[in-house]
């Protein structure tokens, strides 16, 4: 079984538990103020195995499930001993580092709360944009299709001018650090990958 389908299974029950037990939601959610206050860093970890609903845990997973495969197959195959333990990592680690800056901003705001694994799964779709940057990419139920690279970077922006904007209750931060941090993380990982990258774009030739 691959470590894609282990991390969506682990997430799926997850949150199954924890709509069904008000006091786990609470405890696993990410509130900064609990984390400072308390010392509870495993909220770092916890807020990223729950979501808010069917609808949010069914984007992220179906996200991590359309680029996971992809990404940890190119792990393995420049990794034979240790790709799975690689590709776990980037995603664990991407959960991680995309909140510290939501800790940091709201870390002496009581009521704040933060969940989702949506800081992950960015890692993952950015590592996989970084290594295929040609493939092409899209939202569900709109027929434009972009590669990678410009979708991306136009994802980026969008997560940017939101989080600057605030007011939809949104963690804008998560994507756009999950992002950077799956770049990276495998830029360092996998060297050739910046020089591959500049190379498919260069032999882009457009959308015609």
């Amino acid at each position: 079984m691959s470590i894609t389908l282990i991390i969506i299974i682990i997430t799926v029950l997850a949150s199954l538990y924890a709509w069904n037990n008000a006091a786990v939601m609470q405890k696993w959610m990410l509130n900064p103020y609990a984390v400072k206050r308390n010392n509870e860093y495993f909220r770092f970890i916890t807020s990223g195995l729950i979501h808010q609903d069917y609808l949010h845990l069914f984007f992220n997973m179906l996200a991590l499930y359309s680029f996971g495969s992809v990404v940890e197959q190119q792990f393995a195959y420049e990794f034979p001993e240790a790709g799975g333990l690689l590709f776990a990592a980037l995603y664990i680690l991407g959960v991680v580092a995309s909140d510290i800056p939501t800790y940091l901003k709201h870390q002496d705001q009581a009521y704040y709360n933060s969940l989702g694994a949506s800081g992950g799964v960015s890692s993952i779709v950015f590592a996989g944009i970084l290594l295929y940057p040609l493939m092409e990419m899209g939202l569900l139920l709109i027929p434009i299709r972009l590669p990678g690279f410009i979708f991306g970077g136009l994802y980026m922006f969008y997560s940017y001018y939101q989080a600057q904007r605030g007011g939809d209750f949104i963690n804008h931060d998560a994507h756009l650090y999950g992002a950077v941090f799956g770049l990276v993380f495998t830029a360092i990982a996998i060297p050739a990958s910046m020089p591959g990258f500049v190379e498919q774009i260069g032999n882009w030739k457009g959308f015609f």
